[in-house]
């Protein structure tokens, strides 16, 4: 998988939080090192594994999982000569205490987690191991029992001690009047009593400290030395049958030592699983089906970095469409709708769980190449635009049928006419290799190439305009606006501001002022002023400058679907039956009457007539693609209920003062 695209797609804020969960190093080093695969099978077992995890979880058991502290080290040093001591050699024993305790659990589980539990079936707990260590060690100290000779060299030992210590009882009377205090401590091995300074020579003995005054001198009486050299004798030997112990008991640790590299590993695994299941528990999330072509059905999907706040959102990509175009305002989620597939495809091909409804389907993508946010570095002198055409150039060199492509905001950062030219060049492209594809755009011209152009499909993100509050739904199926001007006033920008640009969006090209009129491009064979459409056919305003003329249409997926042609220096014409779309109201009707020799067209819309003049209009759908032959009664699409009971009525007799008025008769007609 890309690594800058994992990065785009913020995927290690979900791979942080995995580690987070886990309660081992070496249980977190797998976290850290692990990446989505491409492999089906390997994906599937990951997911299973998670699928028991999450359930040994949710059953509400705790899972004896161990935090290993000390035993990697220690396993690392096995077979180097290492004596280890009391204290290594104690955590060894707990260390497998807790192996047989998995194993004991996890053989209690087989049944509703049964390929975990072949997982633990592979340690061992090495018994008699723990039992040798556990009869020499306890508490970190070494047992008097752990061998003969130890307990025969520590009795001896507290013999001489004892010796010792009466003897340093009679010195503390026998010079009472020649100590500091009547206290006897010790200065490394030996003990010695605080003799003032002035009273040295009446205290025969080595000296072997003084207090920072120099007033104090700590001796050790002569009559004590000998037996001190015995007790001393005795503390050697006992060291030397300690390092004889240690190092038998770590030569056993050695003679197991595969066995316990296994069991380091599958403990780590299953600290690593675990953890998997905590991070699906923590956002409620759902086993995914998987599928081996690249295709996602995503139900209910919620960006786990919002949480419980998300709007869940639908999105199909794969089946029916290759390409979906995303649009809609800003602010209004476009972004996170895209990174939310991103993300969820690279979580699902990890083997992780995902905040989404059941019915999620992910399939698998051999990478994932996103194109999410502007990009700039000052360090790398990128621009906005210079940074999209890198990352382009890597999509269209490795991009095939099973690469997932997310593109945010399609030709950002330059002259929206030639940005749009070459960001049709490269839909185009990617759809020719047949890539997965998902995209953002405020351009009508982009959203009519993906109208007009097959397995493509045209979404928007919901906005209630009413409240200028976006709705965060994904709703495929149509275009959406971008609403500028809404938010614009939302934000607070003055009135006249907003006033004098929605008149000139409302211009047409023969009204609008000298200093906004560009060059229009001669190479195009629509009328200006026509405008760019969007998603389903939608205008916007042209400005004729060279980037609003419309693109040629060379994919159009049927006759019925492309623009009729116009005549030279004319507007376009419509026939009784056209489906037209009406810019103003942004929806389609059918034509009624054609146009006057105003150009004044009459349209049904919702079951009433309305006056529009041709220029509003653009052809939807034509007659011969709706209707059956030029001699279908057109009376059944334009009559209402009523209309043809009258004239069935008026068929069978005269009635008194009954009438059928039709649009355009006494100015019947809305206008609009």
């Amino acid at each position: 998988m890309n690594q800058a695209s994992m990065m785009r797609l913020e995927y290690t804020f979900i791979h942080e939080q995995l580690c987070e969960f886990t309660v081992s190093e070496a249980g977190r080093k797998l976290a850290e090192q692990h990446l989505p695969s491409v492999h089906l099978r390997q994906i599937e077992t990951w997911q299973l594994e998670t699928a028991e995890a999450d359930a040994l979880l949710r059953a509400g058991s705790s899972v004896p999982l161990s935090s290993m502290e000390g035993i990697g080290a220690f396993l690392a040093l096995l077979g180097k000569g290492r004596i280890y001591d009391e204290r290594e050699l104690g955590a060894l024993s707990a260390w497998l205490a807790a192996i047989g305790q998995m194993k004991r659990y996890m053989a209690a589980k087989r049944e509703s987690a049964p390929l975990l539990a072949g997982y633990a079936a592979s340690m061992r707990d090495c018994p008699e191991l723990k039992e040798e260590i556990d009869r020499c060690i306890r508490g970190g100290w070494l047992l008097d029992n752990a061998s003969a000779e130890l307990s025969r060299i520590r009795r001896s030992a507290q013999v001489a001690e004892d010796r010792v210590r009466r003897k340093l009882d009679a010195a503390l009377v026998k010079y009472r009047s020649s100590l500091q205090e009547s206290i006897v401590s010790r200065r490394g091995e030996r003990y010695v009593i605080p003799v003032r300074r002035d009273q040295r020579k009446l205290v025969p003995g080595t000296v072997w400290d003084e207090s920072s005054s120099g007033q104090t001198l700590f001796i050790e009486p002569a009559d004590v030395a000998d037996l001190q050299a015995e007790l001393s004798m005795w503390k050697q030997e006992e060291e030397r049958e300690r390092t004889r112990i240690l190092s038998v008991l770590s030569a056993l640790a050695e003679e197991h030592g595969a066995q316990l590299a296994v069991n380091l590993e599958a403990m780590a695994l299953f600290d690593f699983i675990l953890a998997r299941g905590k991070l699906a528990r923590s956002y409620d999330g759902i086993r995914p089906k998987l599928i081996a072509d690249p295709l996602i059905a995503l139900r209910g999907g919620r960006h786990p970095q919002l949480g419980a706040k998300a709007v869940p959102i639908h999105a199909e990509l794969g089946a029916a469409w290759d390409q979906l175009y995303i649009t809609g305002p800003n602010t209004g989620g476009k972004t996170l709708a895209l990174k939310t597939l991103g993300l969820f495809a690279l979580m699902t091909q990890a083997g992780l769980f995902l905040p989404a409804e059941e019915g999620t389907v992910f399939g698998m993508f051999e990478d994932v190449l996103a194109d999410v946010g502007d990009g700039q570095s000052i360090q790398q002198s990128l621009s906005t635009f210079s940074s999209h055409l890198t990352i382009l150039k890597e999509v269209l060199a490795s991009a095939n049928r099973r690469t997932l492509v997310l593109l945010d905001e399609l030709a950002a950062g330059t002259d929206p006419g030639e940005g749009i030219a070459l960001s049709i060049a490269v839909l185009e492209e990617l759809g020719a290799r047949g890539a997965k594809l998902a995209v953002t755009t405020h351009f009508n011209e982009i959203k009519a190439y993906a109208s007009r152009t097959p397995r493509c499909m045209n979404a928007r993100m919901a906005f209630d305009a009413e409240t200028l509050q976006p709705l965060y739904r994904l709703e495929p199926g149509e275009a959406g606006d971008s609403y500028a001007l809404s938010i614009a006033k939302r934000y607070g920008l003055p009135e006249s501001v907003l006033r004098r640009a929605a008149e000139l969006k409302g211009l047409s090209p023969n009204t609008i002022p000298i200093n906004m009129a560009l060059k229009p491009r001669q190479d195009s064979g629509e009328a200006l002023g026509t405008g760019g459409t969007d998603g389903q056919g939608a205008g916007r305003p042209a400005l004729i400058d060279e980037h609003s003329s419309t693109l040629p249409d060379r994919t159009a997926n049927s006759k019925a679907n492309q623009p009729k042609k116009q005549q030279s220096g004319g507007a376009a014409k419509f026939a009784v039956g056209d489906c037209v779309w009406i810019h103003p109201l942004k929806r389609t009707g059918i034509v009624y009457r054609e146009a006057d020799s105003r150009g004044e067209v009459i349209v049904q819309v919702k079951k009433e007539k309305k006056a529009f003049n041709r220029k509003r209009l653009s052809l939807y759908i034509s007659r011969d693609s709706l209707y059956p032959g030029e001699d279908y009664d057109m009376d059944i699409v334009f009559e209402s209920k009523q209309d043809r009971k009258a004239r069935h009525l008026m068929s069978r007799k005269h009635v008194e003062g009954l009438a059928i008025q039709k649009p355009g008769e006494d100015g019947g007609a809305e206008r609009s």
